[in-house]
């Protein structure tokens, strides 16, 4: 159906007004005429409809048709304007064409010039409305251009890509004019799109489909191959001739999106547009939408190199905070390092850790808990006062500081309380948190050679604010303090006389002696006669067994056993000299610095008599050997006196006799060398060791002149 065209005929005669009217919608069906009789009724006409072409007449009174035109030029410089006069010179034809008329038109007698004036009429309205369209649609076009460059700075200014995201689907369904415009980010941990933002035209018709699997849907072959995508009907494809209706477009066939406009974002993800009708994109808006695409996805790319540089500088921040922390640490632990090494008991020791620890701004108060304590109750403290160090041993079992040692100590390890505010256990504490001024809470336990002497717990400002190098450099003091005390409870225990023996009847059948004496069938015990520590060359023990056990051939029965060789051999004893790796058994005597005095085996059960040092806890020995052994009960407990003049010279056979010095005097002596008869040669004592017998000789010898002068001249050289 042809658009319908609105003409105003002007002419002072209203007769011939109505005629010329009447022949133009003749002429044309598409042509609707009206009229006006002079220049005023036609501006009125004007201002009240559209009119899409005036055809006017020259004279007419008050306002000629040139006049007119200039008015109606004022407000529309393109409205087409036909001069249909019955005076017809040049110089009026001139002068209409220099005032901008559209056609001049003579009158004539005839229908033939109605036919010549429908004409006209039609090509200038067509002309006009053409050049009206193409005007409009430039400025669309402008208007739309400033809007992408809005956008664009709009986009290059937000911070986040949720925000880049939301401007992207607000500008898609604004210049667009789209019913839905949805944008989905790709999550790589999950290998999937996901929904970033959308906007619909209705809020009723919902949001679009929140996630797209790997593969799933239309979305991902354009995500995929990075190539935009256009579907003219989203809900149908043609599939044997046949349409088949579709459910994996932006949302499921129930929403209005019929075409579908899929433009990957790089591999950010997607930019997805949706209108109602099927094939409702033209070129036009497929174009624009690409270019919003392409500024979206380089808004993108900036936002997310800058994000990198603020995790980076977040980074850097927080590693140069730490290692500032970290060197300060290192300062403070050199200092207690200095401390310790000067102190001389345990006590000294605990308090200058304490104390040095609490002067620095970095930690708000220290204390210690010793193993040996049930519930592990401070022992030491500083930086904070008595009231607090009272709750926590009022408290007990309940207290959390209590319950943070234990943990530690039956751990091994460090344990750490990030945030005393947010974690259950420590809610007790929340008031005295904020009074003392801590949140963060750290536990290293005080360890030696496996022994654990107790826990060194520190209380510092500030949420989760130990980071894991001050941590391992804490829990590296917490074994200097360890092996400290170690050392001050050695030194104690080798210039005191007092000793502490420990009567222990062990039954399990995996200890050595025990296993000897059931395979020995015999009703006389099997004894330990010595042990030597070698090192990483094992434990030599010396055995003594009945004459008529048979034991040589338990070396290659035995994988316990790597070497077995007999010493000597009496009447009625046997002497062995066996090699084995360290056991549980041993491993717990060498933690403790506890020395076997006596170990005997019959019928599968131990006697073994223990000296233990003083400062060492019973209680933490007898629990160590019980959790290697759990056949193991404790018999008797006894205190014993040695000679000042014995544990002196034991001082100076350590401090003077090399190792292998010190081996082959032990080996002579559990091996009876010693004795008279000799029960041992040096030959056989050189083979049990692994060396020659000159070389065995040659470090016996030593020893023994290193023993005679410091007992006969009280000298150490």
């Amino acid at each position: 159906m042809t658009e319908r065209i609105t003409v105003l005929v002007v002419d002072n005669e209203p007769g011939f007004a109505d005629l010329a009217g009447e022949m133009l919608e003749r002429e044309r069906e598409s042509i609707v005429a009206e009229t006006a009789t002079d220049g005023a009724a036609a501006l009125a006409a004007i201002e009240r409809r559209d009119v899409d072409c005036i055809v006017s007449d020259y004279e007419m009174p008050a306002m000629t048709g040139l006049e007119l035109l200039g008015r109606v030029r004022e407000d529309d410089p393109d409205l087409p304007f036909i001069l249909f006069t019955g005076r017809g010179s040049e110089e009026i034809a001139s002068e209409a064409i220099a005032a901008g008329v559209t056609q001049y038109l003579q009158k004539e007698s005839g229908k033939k010039q109605y036919a010549l004036l429908a004409n006209q009429i039609t090509n200038a309205v067509a002309q006009y409305r053409t050049e009206t369209e193409l005007r409009e649609s430039e400025r669309r076009y402008e208007q739309t251009v400033t809007a992408l460059h809005e956008t664009t700075r709009d986009l290059m200014r937000a911070e986040t890509k949720d925000e880049i995201y939301r401007s992207a689907v607000e500008t898609a369904a604004e210049l667009l004019d789209v019913a839905v415009a949805a944008a989905y980010a790709f999550e790589p941990t999950a290998g999937r799109l996901e929904h970033a933002a959308s906007t619909a035209r209705c809020p009723e018709w919902g949001d679009p489909k929140q996630t797209f699997d790997r593969g799933e849907g239309l979305v991902w072959a354009p995500f995929s191959e990075g190539e935009s995508a256009y579907y003219e009907n989203v809900h149908c494809e043609e599939s044997e001739g046949a349409s088949v209706p579709r459910e994996d477009g932006l949302e499921s066939a129930e929403t209005p999106s019929r075409s579908e406009l899929i433009v990957p974002l790089g591999t950010h993800g997607v930019l997805v547009a949706g209108r109602e009708e099927v094939d409702g994109f033209d070129e036009t808006m497929i174009e624009l939408l690409h270019i919003l695409a392409a500024n979206t996805e380089a808004a993108l790319d900036r936002a997310e190199r800058e994000q990198l540089l603020r995790d980076h500088d977040r980074t850097l921040t927080q590693k140069n905070e730490e290692l500032t922390r970290l060197n300060h640490t290192n300062e403070i632990v050199r200092e207690i390092n200095h401390g310790v090494a000067q102190a001389s008991t345990r006590a000294e020791i605990e308090e200058t850790v304490c104390d040095r620890l609490a002067k620095t701004d970095r930690y708000r108060f220290a204390w210690i808990a010793a193993s040996d304590d049930d519930p592990p109750a401070p022992t030491a403290w500083a930086g904070v006062d008595a009231a607090y160090i009272d709750r926590i041993r009022d408290d007990g079992d309940r207290a959390p500081e209590v319950a943070l040692a234990r943990e530690t100590l039956e751990a091994g390890q460090g344990q750490l309380v990030r945030n005393v505010l947010e974690d259950d256990r420590w809610q007790s504490r929340r008031k005295a948190a904020l009074t003392y001024g801590y949140q963060t809470v750290l536990a290293v336990p005080l360890l030696a050679n496996d022994r654990r002497y107790g826990a060194l717990v520190v209380h510092v400002s500030g949420a989760d604010s130990v980071g894991e190098s001050e941590r391992a450099v804490l829990t590296e003091l917490g074994e200097t303090i360890g092996h400290a005390i170690r050392s001050v409870e050695r030194t104690r225990a080798m210039v005191t006389d007092s000793r502490l023996e420990l009567e222990l009847a062990v039954g399990d059948s995996r200890l050595l002696l025990n296993r000897l004496s059931a395979h020995v069938e015999t009703t006389d015990p099997i004894a330990l006669e010595g042990v030597i520590d070698r090192g990483e060359d094992g434990i030599v023990l010396f055995v003594s067994a009945p004459a008529t056990a048979s034991v040589a051939a338990l070396e290659s029965a035995w994988a316990s056993i790597e070497t077995l060789s007999v010493v000597s051999e009496g009447d009625e004893q046997t002497l062995y000299e066996l090699t084995v790796a360290s056991t549980p058994f041993l491993d717990v005597l060498r933690t403790y610095d506890v020395q076997v005095r006596l170990a005997t085996a019959e019928d599968g059960v131990s006697t073994v008599v223990l000296e233990v040092p003083q400062g060492v806890e019973t209680r933490s020995l007898v629990e160590a050997i019980e959790e290697a052994y759990p056949e193991t009960e404790l018999v008797a407990k006894r205190e014993t006196t040695q000679t000042r003049s014995a544990r002196r010279l034991d001082t100076y056979l350590a401090d003077l006799l090399t190792d292998k010095q010190f081996e082959a005097l032990q080996a002579a002596h559990y091996s009876g060398f010693f004795e008279w008869p000799r029960e041992s040669t040096g030959e056989d004592l050189a083979e049990a060791l692994g060396v020659s017998p000159p070389t065995y000789h040659y470090h016996l010898r030593a020893a023994e002149r290193k023993l005679v002068t410091v007992a006969f001249d009280g000298r150490s050289d």
